[in-house]
C-alpha cells in the first residue's frame, strides 16, 4: 500500500510546517476580529492551511526529486526512493489543490487574488533555490498570504496593523528558514542549491539574532494599535526566553542543534498566538 508514502510525501508526519504556516494566519484572524473569529472561518482557514502546506511539500518534492538524493536529510523521501512515482505525486498534488479550491470557494471572492498569489509563489519557490541566493525571501511571501486573506475574509480592511504583522511574519520566516537551511548547508553547497544559510556564511547567527530581535520588538509597536489584554506583555517576555534559547542552540552551528532551534520556532508562534487570545 502507498498510503504511508503518500502520508509522508505530504509531511503529515512532520506537522512543524503546518504549524509555522498556521500561527501567522491565526494571529491575523484574532487581530482582525479583535478576539475569537467565527468558528466557520477558523475551520476553513485551518483546513486550507493543512491542504496548502501539504500541496507545497508535494510540489517541492516533485521539483527536487533529482536533488534530494544528494542530501542526507532528504534522500529517504518517497519520490527519491521510488516508493512513489511522479504520476502518484502529480495526482496527489492536484487532489490537494482541488481541496484547497473548494475551501476557497467558501470564502469571499475578494480572497481569490491573495490565494492565487499564494499558489503561484508556492509553485515557483522550489525552483528559486537553483538561481536565487535567498530563496527564503520567496518563502516569506508564500507563507504570508494567509494574513491578508484572514483580514479580507473577516470583512476588515488592510491597516497599519496588517502591515506590521506582515513584516513580523516575513522576518520570522527569514530567521527560522535560515536555521533550517543551516542543517543542509554542507550538502547544498556541494550540489549548487542556494540558501540564506550559504549567503550569510559566518554571519548567519548574527543576522538571525537581528531578525528575531527586530520582529519581536515590532510586536510592541503592534500592541500600541491593538486592544490586547494585559497578559500580552508577560507572554511577550516569555517569548524572549524562547528566542534566547534558540540562539544558544545555534551557537555551535551543529546541524542537529540548528534543526532543534528551527523546531522550537513553533513554540514562539504558539506563545504569541496565546498573547493575542
Amino acid at each position: 500500500m502507498k498510503w504511508n508514502a503518500l502520508y509522508r510525501l505530504m509531511r503529515l508526519d512532520k506537522p512543524i510546517g503546518t504549524l509555522l504556516l498556521w500561527y501567522p494566519t491565526a494571529w491575523a484572524l484574532w487581530l482582525a476580529n479583535q478576539g475569537m473569529p467565527p468558528i466557520k472561518l477558523l475551520i476553513l482557514f485551518f483546513l486550507g492551511t493543512v491542504l496548502m502546506r501539504s500541496a507545497g511539500c508535494v510540489i517541492n518534492d516533485i521539483a527536487d526529486r533529482n536533488i534530494d538524493k544528494h542530501v542526507s536529510r532528504t534522500k529517504s523521501r518517497p519520490l527519491t526512493t521510488g516508493e512513489l512515482s511522479l504520476e502518484d505525486a502529480i495526482f496527489l498534488m492536484l487532489f490537494l489543490l482541488v481541496g484547497a479550491l473548494i475551501i476557497l470557494l467558501c470564502l469571499p471572492t475578494s480572497c481569490f487574488i491573495w490565494a492565487l498569489m499564494a499558489v503561484l509563489i508556492t509553485g515557483i519557490y522550489p525552483f528559486c533555490k537553483r538561481f536565487f541566493s535567498a530563496p527564503q525571501v520567496v518563502l516569506g511571501f508564500a507563507f504570508s498570504m494567509g494574513i491578508p486573506m484572514a483580514y479580507t475574509a473577516s470583512g476588515k480592511p488592510l491597516t497599519e496593523i496588517t502591515m506590521l504583522l506582515l513584516i513580523i511574519n516575513f522576518l520570522w520566516i527569514l530567521a527560522y528558514d535560515t536555521m533550517y537551511a543551516m542543517v543542509d548547508r554542507e550538502d547544498d553547497s556541494k550540489i549548487g542549491v542556494k540558501s540564506t544559510a550559504i549567503l550569510f556564511g559566518r554571519y548567519d547567527r548574527f543576522i538571525i539574532s537581528i531578525l528575531l530581535g527586530t520582529l519581536h520588538l515590532l510586536w510592541l509597536f503592534l500592541a500600541q494599535y491593538s486592544p490586547l489584554g494585559w497578559y500580552f506583555y508577560p507572554l511577550w517576555f516569555l517569548a524572549v526566553g524562547i528566542l534566547i534559547y534558540q540562539q544558544k542552540l545555534l551557537y555551535l552551528c551543529q546541524p542537529e542543534l540548528c534543526f532543534r532551534s528551527f523546531l522550537i520556532s513553533s513554540y514562539y508562534g504558539a506563545v504569541m498566538w496565546s498573547a493575542l487570545l
